[in-house]
């Protein structure tokens, strides 16, 4: 027990495990994070309805979104914004590797008669010859990757680009960061069940790495299968780090918004997001 204990309680080094795969690909967590997905009250998984709303309009605004436009959505999800961006004509591509979302987005676009390619596969492994005028990456995905993730992502996104394309993402701020604390807390069916539909009990251990503005939150998941731990990086930004990572990927102009729907960017806000545009 004492050995099981200090394992819970070991601290990793920034991203040294990432096990996205558990969340998004397990029979029972994908159906809770699709539920969330499409619970139009409330920010998790997804944003409210009303925000995605303001925010398509937005993107369709800002990139003067029309017929054959093609856009790339990496962490599409169900389809929340790629269907909305297709109803206008663009040509949409959408990647996630959560079979249950990205089946949840297709019978959506069939419904509607929307022509939206989805591929249900890792992102960080997708390869295309097309050639994209938007690349979207909306929710603070970015956030959740490793430093060699992030600088592959960018990579990739610059090879994707056509000539004057942009990406649009968002992140968290270091002001969010402040708010953190390290914290642990034990509970039996830890989040409501979430993690399993059968009994279980759940550590949850926060850790703060200040040097890095990184946040992780490590579950442990204790059941009568065994016991299995979940990593939750998140990496937090200011504009400054966020532009020195774009500039090393390959893009020579950002600018900053307060989110995705393009209010103002203010450095008191929990997130923000930018446009960069690739040399």
């Amino acid at each position: 027990m004492f050995r099981e204990l200090e394992k819970i309680f070991h601290r990793p080094e920034p991203f040294q495990f990432y096990t996205a795969e558990e969340l998004w690909t397990g029979d029972h967590t994908s159906k809770r994070m699709l539920d969330f997905h499409l619970n139009p009250e409330i920010n998790v998984s997804s944003r409210r309805i009303q925000f995605i709303e303001d925010s398509v309009a937005w993107i369709v605004s800002r990139f003067q979104i029309g017929p054959n436009t093609r856009i790339a959505d990496f962490g599409c999800g169900p389809g929340l914004y790629t269907n909305r961006l297709a109803t206008v004509g663009a040509h949409v591509t959408g990647i996630d590797f959560s079979p249950r979302s990205i089946n949840h987005a297709r019978a959506v676009a069939k419904d509607q008669g929307l022509a939206v390619e989805y591929h249900n596969q890792d992102y960080l492994d997708f390869e295309t010859d097309e050639r994209f005028e938007l690349i979207i990456m909306i929710m603070c995905d970015f956030c959740a990757l490793s430093p060699a993730q992030r600088k592959k992502m960018l990579t990739k996104f610059a090879r994707l680009l056509a000539p004057g394309g942009s990406v649009l993402m968002d992140v968290y701020s270091t002001m969010a960061f402040a708010k953190r604390e390290e914290t642990v807390s034990c509970e039996e069916n830890l989040l409501n069940g979430f993690w399993s539909p059968d009994k279980y009990f759940g550590f949850l251990r926060t850790f703060k790495y200040e040097e890095e503005k990184v946040i992780l939150d490590k579950y442990t998941i204790v059941d009568p299968k065994g016991t299995r731990t979940v990593y939750n990086w998140l990496q937090y930004y200011t504009k400054e780090s966020l532009q020195r990572e774009f500039q090393d990927g390959g893009f020579s102009r950002c600018k900053f918004f307060g989110d995705v729907s393009g209010i103002d960017y203010s450095d008191s806000l929990s997130e923000f997001a930018v446009v960069a545009t690739r040399n």
